[in-house]
């Protein structure tokens, strides 16, 4: 394929060189946004009279019959092909002659590929949205069966408190939800057209920035040329919120695993999302949960490779910020597939309830209630959470948790000590009893799910 920039160099370009420069095995997938914004380009050139009416409505059509080409199959994009820009301008020009030439003008590639870009990722970025709100309402459902199942809440990965599964789900559902947000947040940044920037400086035709920017949905124009070229701060936004999606969603895979290991054995992953052992016949893996909090560094990468593309390069455009669409397209990608899998994992998956629940009876989670238990009735909470600890003690040396303790042996440690304190230090109670906002008593947890399902 003729170079369209080929009347300057006298030589040709060597094939290692082509191959180098090439984009279009990247940028292809972009065909559809290229003819789009090509279509409004021609329109507001046909409707300024820069070129006729009749060359614009011509432009238009073959367009239109390039991209239902594309679309079938019928029409392959060329490997051999600079980009896709240049694809689809050299298929027009072969289609309609002369008039295809029309179509780049008041036009620079740099301000093509940013708004080709920018359609894409807006596209991109909606089924993110969609998707992680697939996700998030997975979660609610999930926690809305288990608003009563007791678990053991953890710090340092040592037993805490007693807490609901449901609350500890809803902690990932708040994450969730802000990562729909923050992906709306750039979506509505990165929404503005730079068709016109031209090359950098603008152009001397008198063309309708506006007029394309409202035909391609956007809303507004970028105010500055330059900045309109060489922007690709909606990349590194969408790039940060989808590593920060995926570290979300690496760490809910990460208690997965610990869930369903023979240690905790919280929850069983359905077979369908799991895979077994090439020898160890008893083995049941967690491997797409593994496989999510690997794909995490990936995400993270490619935030690396853009910043890093970035940092160093002067206005406008520059080769160097070809690269900045494998790694965008990547992520996204990347973070869209692991939310298709997620999803329908996390629906299928069995809780075992009475496991969850005797391991919260264990490791002395009701410490802390019993410590208040004495505050109430009048004791420095100092002093009552040393009596609790030194009781914690006393139960370790015996093999006994703190509600087989004798009322005798409560009273050598405090006379105020009395029969009340054992519904005090019931599992379930010290769990329900919590009914600040934001915790686990069951009023709590539906004002949660109520806030999140507006």
């Amino acid at each position: 394929m003729a170079k369209m920039w080929a009347g300057r160099f006298q030589k040709e370009e060597k094939k290692e060189v082509n191959d180098f420069n090439s984009s279009i095995s990247f940028d292809g997938v972009m065909f559809k946004d290229d003819i789009t914004g090509s279509m409004a380009h021609a329109r507001m050139l046909g409707e300024k009279g820069i070129i006729s009416k009749e060359d614009s409505i011509l432009i238009i059509n073959t367009l239109a019959d390039i991209l239902s080409d594309i679309e079938e199959g019928k029409l392959m994009l060329d490997p051999e092909a600079e980009d896709i820009h240049m694809f689809v301008e050299a298929e027009l020009t072969k289609r309609i002659g002369e008039v295809g030439k029309r179509l780049h003008t008041a036009r620079s590639r740099n301000d093509q590929v940013a708004l080709d870009v920018r359609l894409h990722l807006r596209d991109m970025a909606d089924s993110t949205i969609q998707n992680l709100n697939a996700l998030l309402n997975t979660i609610i459902d999930l926690t809305e069966k288990h608003k009563s199942t007791v678990m053991p809440g953890y710090t340092h990965l040592q037993r805490a408190q007693p807490i609901t599964f449901a609350n500890h789900l809803l902690a990932y559902a708040f994450m969730i939800k802000r990562d729909i947000e923050r992906f709306m947040d750039a979506k509505g940044r990165m929404n503005y057209s730079p068709l016109g920037s031209c090359a950098l400086a603008g152009t001397t035709y008198p063309i309708d920035r506006c007029m394309t920017a409202d035909e391609l949905g956007f809303d507004g124009i970028v105010l500055n040329s330059l900045d309109g070229v060489s922007d690709r701060d909606f990349a590194v936004e969408l790039a940060s919120a989808a590593s920060i999606a995926m570290m979300h969603l690496s760490r809910f895979s990460e208690e997965i695993i610990l869930w369903c290991s023979w240690e905790f054995k919280f929850i069983e992953l359905d077979d369908a999302y799991s895979t077994g052992s090439s020898i160890m016949p008893q083995k049941k893996n967690p491997d797409i949960a593994e496989l999510v909090r690997g794909k995490t560094g990936r995400v993270y990468g490619d935030l690396i490779t853009l910043l890093t593309m970035l940092k160093g390069i002067p206005l406008a455009y520059n080769k160097d910020m070809q690269e900045d669409k494998e790694a965008i397209f990547d992520s996204l990608d990347t973070l869209n597939q692991c939310l298709k899998i997620f999803k329908p994992m996390l629906e299928t998956i069995k809780v075992n309830k009475e496991n969850m629940r005797n391991a919260a009876k264990k490791g002395f989670i009701n410490a802390t209630d019993l410590a208040d238990y004495l505050v109430k009735k009048g004791m420095a909470f100092r002093d009552a959470y040393k009596i609790s600890g030194s009781l914690v003690a006393y139960c370790i040396d015996k093999n006994i948790v703190l509600e087989d303790v004798p009322l005798e042996v409560f009273k050598e440690y405090s006379t105020l000590f009395d029969m009340d304190v054992y519904p005090e230090i019931d599992i379930e109670r010290c769990t329900f009893k919590r009914t600040s906002q934001g915790a686990s008593a069951i009023e709590s947890v539906e004002a949660q799910i109520k806030a999140l399902r507006s």
